[in-house]
């Protein structure tokens, strides 16, 4: 099974909204973003339904280390930053998309991560 986990920030403390738009943003981004270097992943991913999962994490260092550990594992991820338009000051990291890819290598990039 293939899947895309996104990992939003909770110490921005963005409401409902803003934490959908950033989500869907960073599904987005990463889908295509992998589609370009591993279309075989995205395609398996397409074709079983798009799994996603999202979860939590606290602080913009922690999600520059999930990006580090993706790229270490050859994964596609995609770090989203606000343009500070609404709710959050000016190029806040919101979230990270990573993947589509196999489960057994994101669980190994976020296993330890709650569900938001």
């Amino acid at each position: 099974m293939f899947k895309q986990v996104i990992v939003v920030r909770q110490d921005l403390k963005m409401g409902k909204g803003k934490i959908a738009a950033q989500v869907a943003h960073a599904s987005l981004s990463a889908a295509v973003g992998t589609m370009k270097i591993r279309k075989s992943w995205f395609d398996i991913w397409n074709l079983q339904g798009q799994k996603k999962v999202v979860l939590k994490i606290n602080g913009e260092e922690a999600l520059k280390e999930l990006k580090r550990i993706a790229e270490m594992n050859h994964v596609y991820s995609e770090i989203i930053i606000d343009r500070g338009l609404t709710q959050i000051p000016k190029d806040s990291m919101t979230c990270i998309s990573i993947g589509p890819a196999p489960e057994e290598i994101i669980d190994k990039i976020t296993g330890k991560l709650s569900l938001l």
